[in-house]
């Protein structure tokens, strides 16, 4: 289907995909320039940028981009497109073993593009999903919510564990169980508790008063 791909974009993800696809014994190049010397022009470039560096690209390959929350049409004037978003957090530090296992939502206009989409995500190790072009900025907020605030939470709890001398690091058994156990909730909210949650805020409220908005923002959304 694909023999040839560039990808454009070395950083977090184009450098993990790059890496794949070799591995799978596809020709890659990467690099920034946006040349269409691929079968497939795939763009891993910030957001803002998707536009520009597509616009660059002469019309004929396939062009595609690994955006989760940026619509197909910043991909014009290429008909021949699709996106695939690895819904994954990556690191500069790790190889493509961080896409083993990972979703990808899928999105595309065509049953070919959705052939070559799937096709794609598959050789990089990827669970592909269909996500619909109007969807993606949901779809994207969901995926941050569950990853960016998910590091938001640890820090502003490690913050209050090691002003009690506690070690910080003893959260992470913690927050693996919790997912591990398919996210039941368990506290005091979940007991109703609300004694507990009041002694909560009052020591937030003394040595941690940026927090509180926090906690109680959690606090109501966890409560309904």
């Amino acid at each position: 289907m694909i023999s040839s791909v560039r990808v454009v974009g070395t950083g977090r993800a184009g450098g993990a995909i790059a890496a794949r696809l070799r591995e799978r014994g596809l020709g890659v190049t990467a690099g920034r320039d946006a040349l269409a010397d691929a079968d497939l022009v795939l763009l891993a470039v910030p957001d803002a940028s998707i536009a520009d560096v597509a616009a660059r690209v002469s019309v004929g390959p396939w062009v595609a981009h690994v955006s989760g929350a940026t619509s197909l049409t910043a991909l014009d004037p290429h008909e021949r497109r699709f996106s695939v978003h690895p819904l994954q957090t990556l690191t500069a530090g790790r190889g493509p073993e961080q896409l083993d296992g990972a979703w990808a939502a899928v999105t595309a206009e065509t049953e070919e593009a959705a052939a070559v989409a799937n096709w794609l995500a598959e050789t990089l190790g990827l669970r592909p999903f269909p996500l619909a072009d109007a969807d993606k900025p949901l779809y994207h907020a969901g995926a941050a919510m569950a990853s960016n605030f998910l590091v938001t939470l640890y820090r502003a709890a490690a913050r209050l564990l090691a002003e009690t001398d506690a070690p910080p690091e003893a959260l992470v058994p913690l927050m693996l169980r919790t997912i591990e156990n398919g996210f039941v909730l368990t506290g005091p909210i979940a007991r109703g508790d609300w004694s507990t949650v009041e002694a909560h805020l009052n020591a937030l409220g003394e040595r941690a008063p940026d927090l509180v908005p926090l906690y109680r923002a959690l606090a109501e959304a966890t409560r309904r």
